[in-house]
């Protein structure tokens, strides 16, 4: 039984007893002890059940509050196209000299070349 003994130096096999000891020391005696481990596992149930309707009350307001989430959502992203469009139509492109333009990738001038002459 080696095996034992390895297990018995191991420090979470110690740990272990140690815990099953003060549990068994802890364990409620008589009326009283019984009392009191019924009404920690009452409150502890009664705090599950408050949790428990919260969060499905949140659930709820949050699901009845999507449609106005997306109806403002909509409402902003139309404004933000409607200020782009504003944007590209204005008076932007008659401030600019000809032969500029806009490209996606920036902007750029298109120069003109200078005739060759044709001697050949």
């Amino acid at each position: 039984m080696p095996q034992m003994n390895r297990e018995q130096r191991n420090a979470a096999w110690q740990a272990a007893h140690q815990w099953r000891a003060r549990a068994a020391q802890t364990q409620p005696n008589g009326l009283m002890g019984s009392l009191k481990l019924l009404l920690t596992w009452l409150a502890f149930g009664a705090l599950m059940i408050v949790g428990v309707v919260l969060g499905l009350f949140f659930l709820l307001v949050g699901w009845a509050m999507m449609p106005f989430v997306r109806h403002k959502m909509k409402k902003r992203m139309e404004q933000m196209r409607a200020d782009q469009a504003q944007d590209i139509g204005g008076g932007y492109a008659s401030e600019r000299p000809t032969g500029q333009q806009d490209a996606l990738e920036g902007s750029y001038e298109v120069k003109e070349e200078p005739r060759r002459s044709s001697r050949y």
